[in-house]
């Protein structure tokens, strides 16, 4: 089940309740060449809305929140070497951090993929599928 923030951020939960959170396409389509990503450390805790990361691009810089609060378990470490894995494949190996979550019923507050696509402008909704 993977679900969306208005925010641009992704989680999909697998079969055992982690989390694995990351970034849009359309997030990293208006950041443009990612050149470097802060990640936090494993067993740090992030509320719902939280910042949990920073990105910095050839066009801007910003936040990554986090979709629903909870521990981090894990960080995708190839990220700090190859922050282009974000440009290439931002909703797969191009996740972020891997969270063990502390209220499920957040989940409930995210979005579906086909209503996210329907919250962006439309020819960049359009090129999403």
């Amino acid at each position: 089940m993977k679900r969306f923030t208005q925010d641009h951020e992704w989680l999909e939960i697998d079969e055992d309740g982690i989390g694995t959170v990351g970034i849009s396409e359309y997030a990293q389509e208006t950041l443009g060449e990612i050149t470097k990503i802060e990640m936090p450390g494993e067993d740090a805790f992030f509320k719902k809305g939280e910042a949990f990361a920073h990105i910095e691009s050839e066009n801007a810089s910003c936040e990554v929140y986090m979709p629903a609060s909870g521990k981090i378990i894990a960080i995708n470490e190839q990220l700090e070497a190859f922050p282009e894995l974000l440009n290439s494949e931002p909703e797969g190996v191009g996740w972020i951090v891997k969270i063990e979550l502390s209220d499920k019923n957040e989940l409930n507050e995210l979005i579906k993929k086909e209503d996210y696509l329907e919250t962006l402008p439309e020819e960049e909704s359009e090129d999403e599928e």
